[in-house]
C-alpha cells in the first residue's frame, strides 16, 4: 500500500512545477507567474492590486473578467477595471485596462451586458454593443463629507470589449444615500426591460430601464431580512430551474462587509421570485454561499448561450479583514475557481449548492487512484518529500464502517510540512458540524485577523464526499456535490509536502479516493 500511496503522491508533484503557458521552465531564472503563492491555476493579475470580479459577459466565443484593480500598487487604490478574456474559464489572457478613473470619481463594481437590440442607440454597424454598467466614486466629494458621491456610469464597446468609450455623465445620480453602488443588470424577457440590482447600505433596490439610460426605481428588499452585520455590496439576481424539476425559482445573492458567518466579509443569498418589480422570499434564516473566509462579492456571467444553460460564478478569493497585507509582493489577490451554481431542494430548503466547472479537467494529469482502507487514528500517506499542493482530490467516506456501533467522534484531512504547520479539514458526525483550521496553518502575523477555525452546522447522511483543489496558496472544498463549501487562503513558510487522514475514538472507512496533479495555466 506504501508504494501506492507514493506513486499517488509523487504523480501530483509532476502538475504546477513542469511547465508553463508563456515559458519554459529554466531552474535559476525568475520563471513568469513562478513568485511564492502565486497561483498556478487561478486567475491573478500580472501585478498590482485586484479585489471584485466585475462586467462578467460571455461573448462570440470569450468569456470577459473585468475586475475592481489599481495597477500602481499591491494595496487599494483608486479603482480602475482591470481585463482578461478566455475561451475557456481556465486559460486567461490579460488585456489591457479597460476603465480608468476620470472627473466623476474611480470605476467600482458593476456588471456588463449585450445589448442584442441595440435598446441604447450605442451600437454601430448593425452590430450590439457591450455596454458596461459600474459605480462612480466620486473621492473629492467623499472627503468634503457628502454622503451622495456615489453614481451609477455605463460605457460602451463596439469592438468586442478591446476599447470602451465613457457615456459621460452619469445614467443614475445618487438620491442621497452613502453607500448606493454594485450594479448587476439582466434583460427581464417579460416586461422587455432592463432590470438593475443595486446594493443600497443595507439593502438591495430594484430599477428598470428601456435602454440602459433613463431609470426608474421599481422595489427594495431586505431591510428586515438576512444578516446586516455590514454594509450590503456587490447584488446578483437570476433565474434558476430547480434541479431535477421543471420550477423555477429566482435567486438573489448579496456581499456583506463584515458580518460573514465565520467573521469578516462573505456571501449570502435568498431563493424567492420576481415579477419584473418586486423580489419576494419566504425565507428566514441566512444562508451562506461560502463558509471559508475568502470567496466574496462573486456573481455570475451574463449572455451564457442557451445551449450551455449553466450559471457560472467567480468570486473574490480573499478578505476585507486582511487582504491588504498578505503576504505576496508582486500582487495581492486572486480569484476561486469557476463554479457551476446548481439549486437544489431537499429537506424542505432550497440549497445553492457550488460546482467546480468541468473545464478543469483539461488541467489534469494521469489519474491516480487511491487504495480503500479503514482509518483508525492518523495515517500520512507516504510522500518522499514531494510536493502536493496543486492537486484535485476526491474522496468518499463511509461514516460509520460496517460492524461498528458508533460514528467517528472526527475525521478528516491534513495537508502538512515539516514545520509542524498544517490546515485541518474535519467533521463531526455527532455534533453536525464541519470546519476548516488554518491556526497553525503557515504565516499569520501579518494579520491577528487571519488565523482560526471555520464551522458551519452540517448533516451528512451515512457517507460523506469531499472534493478539494489545492493551489500554492489557497484549499477549496466542496461537501456532497458542493452543497457546502470551504474556500480558504493559507501561506506555509514551506509547502505542504505531507497528506493525513486522521478519524478519533472511532474508524473512518476511505471508500475510494482518486487525485490529479493539474498543469499550471499560466
Amino acid at each position: 500500500m506504501k508504494t501506492l500511496l507514493s506513486l499517488f503522491l509523487a504523480l501530483l508533484a509532476f502538475g504546477c512545477t513542469t511547465k508553463t503557458n508563456n515559458q519554459e521552465v529554466n531552474t535559476g531564472t525568475k520563471i513568469y507567474y513562478a513568485e511564492q503563492y502565486r497561483p498556478q491555476f487561478h486567475f491573478s493579475p500580472e501585478s498590482g492590486w485586484m479585489n471584485d470580479p466585475n462586467g462578467m459577459v460571455y461573448y462570440e466565443g470569450e468569456y470577459h473578467l473585468f475586475y475592481q484593480y489599481y495597477p500602481d500598487s499591491t494595496v487599494w487604490g483608486p479603482m480602475h477595471w482591470g481585463h482578461a478574456v478566455s475561451a475557456d474559464l481556465i486559460h486567461w489572457e490579460h488585456l489591457p485596462v479597460a476603465l480608468t478613473p476620470d472627473e466623476n470619481g474611480y470605476i467600482f463594481s458593476g456588471s456588463a451586458v449585450v445589448d442584442w437590440e441595440n435598446t441604447s442607440g450605442l451600437g454601430q454597424d448593425g452590430q450590439p454593443p457591450l455596454i458596461a454598467v459600474f459605480t462612480y466614486h466620486d473621492p473629492v466629494g467623499e472627503k468634503e463629507g457628502k454622503i451622495d458621491y456615489q453614481t451609477q456610469g455605463i460605457a460602451y464597446s463596439n469592438d468586442k470589449g478591446r476599447t470602451w468609450t465613457k457615456y459621460g455623465e452619469p445614467v443614475l445620480k445618487n438620491p442621497g444615500i452613502r453607500d448606493f453602488r454594485d450594479p448587476k443588470v439582466m434583460w427581464f424577457d417579460e416586461s422587455k426591460e432592463w432590470i438593475m440590482t443595486l446594493a443600497v447600505k443595507n439593502h438591495i433596490e430594484f430599477y428598470s430601464s428601456a435602454n440602459l439610460i433613463d431609470w426608474h426605481k421599481e422595489s427594495e428588499f431586505g431591510k428586515n431580512l438576512g444578516a446586516h452585520g455590514g454594509v450590503w455590496e456587490c447584488p446578483d439576481l437570476f433565474e434558476m430551474k430547480v434541479q431535477g424539476t421543471n420550477e423555477s425559482k429566482w435567486v438573489l445573492l448579496v456581499s456583506i462587509n463584515p458580518g460573514g458567518p465565520n467573521g469578516g466579509s462573505a456571501t449570502q443569498y435568498f431563493v424567492g421570485d420576481f415579477d419584473g418589480r418586486n423580489f419576494t422570499t419566504e425565507q428566514v434564516e441566512t444562508k451562506w454561499l461560502d463558509y471559508g473566509r475568502d470567496n466574496y462579492a462573486g456573481v455570475t456571467w451574463s449572455n451564457i448561450p442557451e445551449e450551455d444553460g449553466r450559471r457560472l460564478f467567480i468570486g473574490w478569493m480573499s478578505n476585507w479583514s486582511y487582504a491588504t497585507v498578505v503576504p505576496t509582493k508582486e500582487w495581492r489577490s486572486a480569484n476561486t475557481i469557476p463554479r457551476e451554481l446548481v439549486l437544489d431542494y431537499s429537506n424542505d430548503e432550497f440549497i445553492l449548492a457550488s460546482i467546480p466547472v468541468y473545464e478543469l479537467r483539461t488541467v489534469r494529469n494521469e489519474k491516480v487512484e487511491i487504495p480503500a482502507q479503514v482509518i483508525t487514528g492518523f495515517v500520512e500517506l507516504e510522500t518522499q518529500n514531494i510536493e502536493p499542493m496543486c492537486s484535485e482530490i476526491q474522496m468518499k467516506f463511509n461514516l460509520k464502517p460496517s460492524g461498528q456501533a458508533n460514528a467517528a467522534d472526527t475525521f478528516g484531512i491534513i495537508l502538512k510540512n515539516d514545520l509542524g504547520e498544517y490546515f485541518k479539514i474535519g467533521y463531526s458526525p455527532n455534533e453536525n458540524k464541519f470546519y476548516t483550521d488554518r491556526t497553525k496553518g503557515g504565516i499569520n502575523s501579518f494579520s491577528e485577523n487571519f488565523a482560526g477555525l471555520h464551522t458551519a452546522n452540517y448533516k451528512a447522511g451515512k457517507t460523506m464526499n469531499i472534493h478539494l483543489f489545492i493551489d500554492e496558496a489557497s484549499v477549496e472544498i466542496f461537501v456532497d456535490g458542493g452543497k457546502l463549501v470551504f474556500t480558504d487562503i493559507v501561506f506555509p513558510t514551506k509547502p505542504y509536502d505531507k497528506i493525513e487522514l486522521f478519524s478519533t475514538k472511532e474508524s473512518i472507512e476511505l471508500i475510494e479516493a482518486e487525485a490529479w496533479s493539474l498543469n499550471s495555466t499560466w
